[in-house]
């Protein structure tokens, strides 16, 4: 009979004593000990005792095996959101605006006596898609002020760094946005045309945080983000540094008038 491989020529593995506990660190038997053991004979009396030996070693070997990681993160609502897979029901705004208020853009790289925050960027961005936008639905207004919601958990990363960890972040964010859509009554996936839209609000809004707050050169900003269409003072007021508390509460609101 089989007892822990296929191939009674190989040798045995299990976890070893002298190991840290949850270490998994392994240890082989040696093979001419573990043949002496174990019969040849099926009908033998050492079968039991063989057989109970191997599952003494794999019972061994799990309880030792190290735990996953922990992939969840705990919100101040109480919720445990699991990064890997996302739940709806694990989402509350308020957890969202609270940590969105509290991720710097740039690094925290940027002028004045406050952060500007990720909050305040998704609003310039939304209030320059409704400029440039004045027929869409509250609905797409609501996803463009969402567009960078997955950051209350994963932070704002500056896009270089994005590019050296390639698409394990992109999977990781498009998968947080759907789980977010879905929690308040959106499509899981941004429609192709409010993708594109927002993307250009959101370049806009990049070229004016880099210009006004991010020490920027004009002529660099054109580089990097293009050329921003004019926009009235309503919009360009958002570029103020709001302080967290003032920068959550005004996200709250505008949730709130879009999602109503």
């Amino acid at each position: 009979m089989r007892l822990l491989s296929p191939h009674p020529e190989e040798p045995r593995s299990g976890v070893s004593k002298d190991a840290p506990e949850g270490s998994g660190s392994s240890w082989t038997i040696p093979r001419d000990a573990l043949l002496r053991s174990t019969p040849q004979d099926e009908g033998s009396p050492g079968t039991a005792h063989a057989l109970f030996t191997a599952y003494a070693l794999f019972d061994v070997t799990m309880a030792c095996a190290p735990e996953p990681p922990r992939a969840w993160q705990r919100m101040l609502s109480g919720r445990r959101l699991d990064l890997l897979d996302p739940s709806p029901l694990d989402i509350e705004i308020e957890d969202i605006a609270h940590g969105l208020a509290r991720v710097a853009r740039w690094n925290g790289q940027t002028r004045g006596a406050h952060s500007f925050s990720v909050a305040q960027h998704c609003l310039l961005v939304e209030a320059v898609a409704t400029h440039l936008n004045p027929d869409w639905p509250a609905q797409w207004l609501l996803m463009a002020l969402l567009h960078d919601a997955p950051e209350y958990v994963i932070g704002d990363m500056i896009s270089p760094f994005k590019v050296v960890m390639g698409d394990a972040y992109k999977s990781v964010e498009l998968r947080l946005l759907a789980a977010i859509h879905l929690r308040f009554g959106l499509p899981a996936a941004t429609p192709a045309l409010l993708k594109r839209k927002t993307k250009d609000a959101d370049k806009i809004a990049a070229f004016l945080e880099a210009t006004e707050l991010a020490g920027f050169e004009r002529e660099e900003a054109l580089r990097f983000f293009g050329r921003p269409q004019a926009l009235p003072r309503d919009v360009l007021a958002w570029l103020e540094p709001l302080d967290t508390e003032a920068a959550q509460a005004r996200f709250l609101e505008r949730f709130a008038l879009l999602a109503s």
